[in-house]
C-alpha cells in the first residue's frame, strides 16, 4: 500500500460521509481532492476517490440540509471539470437519480410532518445529540424547533462541554451535571445561549466552526465532534485535547506529500470562509418564537 493511499484511509470520507453533520465538509474536500490532487494520485487512489464521490452522491438522499446539497452540487461540479468521459457520465448519472431521490423523499417527510410533530421535550432530548452547528441548522427548521434549539439547558452542556479548561474543568463538570439548590437555580437564571455568545466571540471562530484537526495524542488529521478528537484513538480523553484546527487545503497538502505544516494553522480555505459567512451571523439570530403574536 502507498503512503498516498494510506493518508487518503486515514483521513476517512467512508465513515464521514454517512454523518449529517460531517457530510458538508467531506464532499467539500473530494472536491478539491479531485480538483487539485487527483491527476497527481496513483490509478488505484484515483479509483478510491471516485468510489467516495459516487458514495457521496448515493447518500444525498439521506441528508436534510441544504448546506449537504450546496456541498454535493460543488463535487459534481469538480467532477465534470475533473474525470475522464467514462467516469465522468457514471458520476453526473448518479448525482441527478440522488438529487431525484432526494426531492422525493423531502416530499414525503414534509406530508408526514402535517400529521406528526414530535412534543418540545422530544425534540430537546433529540437535540442534546447535537453539536453546535448541527443544533443552529436545527433551530432554523420551524417555529417548534427554533424553540427547543434555544433550550438553555442545552446552550448550558454546551457551554460546559466547549469552554471548559483545566481550571475550570470542576465547574464545567457541575454545568454538565447540574447542581442542585441555590446553586441550580443561580445557574437555571443565567442565559446560557448568551453566554456561549460572549464566550465564543472571545475564542477563534475558525476554532469552533471547522469540523477538522490534527490530533496531537493521535498524531494525525481526524474528524472533530463537538471540537474534540472524533476518531477514538485517543484512549482515556484528557481534560483539554490539544487539537490543532486544519483547513481543506492542509488535507489536500497532507494527502499529495504528508506535510500540511501539523502544528500551525493556516487561514482557513474559501469554503470553510463561505460557511462561515452563513454560520456565524445564525447563531445570534433572536429566536423565532419572540416574534409571535401575544
Amino acid at each position: 500500500m502507498s503512503d498516498q493511499v494510506e493518508r487518503y484511509q486515514i483521513l476517512g470520507y467512508k465513515e464521514a460521509l454517512t454523518r449529517t453533520h460531517h457530510y458538508p465538509v467531506a464532499c467539500k474536500e473530494l472536491s478539491l481532492i479531485l480538483r487539485e490532487a487527483y491527476n497527481k494520485l496513483p490509478k488505484n487512489l484515483q479509483s478510491l476517490v471516485f468510489q467516495d464521490t459516487l458514495s457521496s452522491f448515493k447518500l444525498l438522499p439521506q441528508m436534510w440540509t441544504d448546506n449537504a446539497v450546496s456541498a454535493a452540487h460543488l463535487l459534481v461540479q469538480s467532477a465534470e471539470a475533473t474525470l475522464p468521459k467514462q467516469k465522468k457520465n457514471v458520476a453526473t448519472k448518479e448525482f441527478k437519480q440522488a438529487m431525484v431521490a432526494s426531492k422525493r423523499r423531502g416530499k414525503a417527510c414534509r406530508m408526514q410532518a402535517c400529521h406528526t410533530e414530535l412534543t418540545q421535550d422530544v425534540l430537546v432530548d433529540i437535540f442534546s445529540l447535537l453539536d453546535t452547528r448541527s443544533l443552529v441548522s436545527a433551530s432554523l427548521v420551524s417555529r417548534s424547533w427554533n424553540a427547543a434549539a434555544c433550550n438553555n439547558h442545552l446552550w448550558q452542556s454546551l457551554y460546559a462541554t466547549i469552554f471548559a479548561s483545566d481550571h475550570n474543568s470542576s465547574n464545567a463538570k457541575d454545568l454538565l451535571n447540574g447542581r442542585r439548590g441555590e446553586d441550580n437555580k443561580e445557574n437555571n437564571s443565567v442565559d446560557w445561549r448568551e453566554a456561549f455568545k460572549r464566550a465564543y466571540t472571545d475564542n477563534s471562530s475558525k476554532r469552533l466552526t471547522t469540523s477538522r484537526g490534527y490530533c496531537l495524542y493521535c498524531d494525525m488529521i481526524v474528524w472533530l465532534d463537538g471540537l474534540k478528537c472524533g476518531s477514538g484513538k485517543c484512549g482515556p480523553q484528557p481534560k483539554m485535547q490539544p487539537i490543532v484546527p486544519k483547513s481543506s487545503e492542509q488535507v489536500v497538502e497532507y494527502l499529495l506529500d504528508g506535510s500540511s505544516s501539523m502544528m500551525s494553522s493556516d487561514s482557513d480555505s474559501d469554503l470553510d470562509d463561505c460557511f462561515d459567512e452563513w454560520y456565524i451571523p445564525k447563531l445570534w439570530a433572536h429566536p423565532l418564537n419572540q416574534y409571535r403574536p401575544g
